[in-house]
């Protein structure tokens, strides 16, 4: 009797969901440990075999090699460690203008493709199918080996504007650089940006009251820097490059590689960008565009104030995907050896160092970093605007 009692209490508690779920997610976990430890220690096992040395402190060492671009201080003198920060900043200067071009030019031929003009929906369809379905490798070899490289040499660059040059050493740009104003000039603007964003909050509190919105705003984000400018003086200027003998001396220069990258990748992703961006304006009924129409509204009008808020609902979770995609395909600059974090680190500090497990797993962790932190920023977006929704 007894142990019929014991066994058919057994039962019970292991009937219950809640107990279940604990014991499969312990032994889950064990699994997993396991699975860790044993390629953890195999490794261990197969570094000490071949006189690897394991950790973390090579990143002190020398590194002795150059780098094209470095937008840090850095030379062959440099350790390891500062050998990484070169190669993540690059990619983090060609991921984020990347990220700004690809959402405003997608947005655009998506709006485009919707035109009733004949021949602005053509092409922008044009545009789409043909990136979207052409490989991305491809289109970074045609931009570099087909547009860049072909350009003329610096004695012979092109001059489309004063101070820019185009040649097959890069892109020179003329260089902004900071006078005494641009502290005092900075500080003047930080602080209208800050009234300008508390007088649109507490100008929506005040509900009986039709206040001039943007008049107030354009004066505070225009004015007041104009009244820095006059007091303080101009907070920059601009140093043009001259020619030298056989290349440029001054301004800002873009190399062809880096170019090459940035604009495959905005172009690529901005093609994707503009189906999100077209499937979410149709996905907003069309008695929106009527109730609009019959408040008064132009099309411009209705499209930004009325469609265009209520489209970001279901714009935002793909569009997210394609903004993670574009960062993650900033590692094909190694195809064109650009000085990119896969390229520096995971390129010529794993060859020369041989530690695979630490530069590997530290170039992985970065970008699952990275990744992490722009999912974490669109879904705080995206919340927003469901919060809105609902209270709207």
């Amino acid at each position: 009797m007894m142990q019929g009692a014991g066994k058919k209490s057994l039962e019970l508690r292991w009937s219950n969901p809640r107990l279940r779920a604990l014991v499969w997610q312990a032994l889950t976990l064990a699994l997993v440990g396991l699975v860790i430890w044993f390629f953890a220690s195999t490794a261990h096992q197969n570094l000490e075999r071949l006189h690897i040395a394991s950790g973390f402190s090579f990143l002190n060492s020398t590194a002795g090699f150059g780098v094209i671009q470095s937008l840090i201080p850095y030379s062959e003198e440099s350790s390891y460690g500062r050998a990484f920060l070169v190669g993540l900043v690059n990619t983090l200067a060609v991921a984020i203008p990347g990220i700004v071009l690809a959402v405003v030019l997608g947005f655009l031929i998506g709006i485009a493709r919707l035109s009733g003009n004949w021949l602005v929906a053509r092409l922008a369809t044009a545009y789409v199918e043909t990136l979207r379905n052409l490989p991305l490798l491809l289109q970074l070899f045609f931009w570099y080996f087909a547009v860049l490289r072909p350009l003329p040499s610096a004695d012979d660059a092109l001059t489309p504007l004063p101070g820019v040059f185009l040649s097959n050493r890069g892109v020179v740009l003329p260089m902004p650089q900071g006078t005494e104003a641009f502290v005092p000039f900075l500080s003047v603007l930080l602080l209208s940006i800050a009234l300008a964003f508390f007088f649109l909050r507490w100008s929506k509190q005040q509900k009986e009251k039709k206040l001039p919105l943007w008049p107030v705003v354009t004066g505070l984000l225009l004015g007041l820097p104009l009244l820095a400018v006059f007091f303080f003086g101009t907070p920059f200027h601009l140093q043009f490059a001259e020619r030298t003998a056989f290349d440029f001396a001054g301004g800002l220069r873009l190399l062809p590689e880096y170019v090459a990258l940035l604009l495959e990748l905005s172009f690529y992703t901005a093609a994707f960008i503009a189906e999100i961006g077209r499937a979410g304006i149709l996905s907003v009924g069309h008695g929106q565009w009527e109730a609009a129409h019959a408040l008064g509204l132009r099309n411009g009008e209705t499209l930004r104030l009325v469609i265009v808020p209520q489209a970001l609902r279901v714009v935002v979770p793909p569009l997210t995907s394609q903004l993670l995609n574009l960062t993650k395909n900033s590692s094909l600059a190694v195809a064109i050896a650009y000085p990119d974090l896969v390229a520096v680190f995971a390129g010529t500090v794993l060859n020369q160092t041989g530690q695979a497990i630490e530069v590997i797993g530290i170039t992985m962790a970065v970008y699952l970093f990275l990744s992490l932190v722009t999912s974490a920023l669109m879904n705080w977006y995206n919340a927003r605007l469901m919060r809105k929704g609902m209270r709207a």
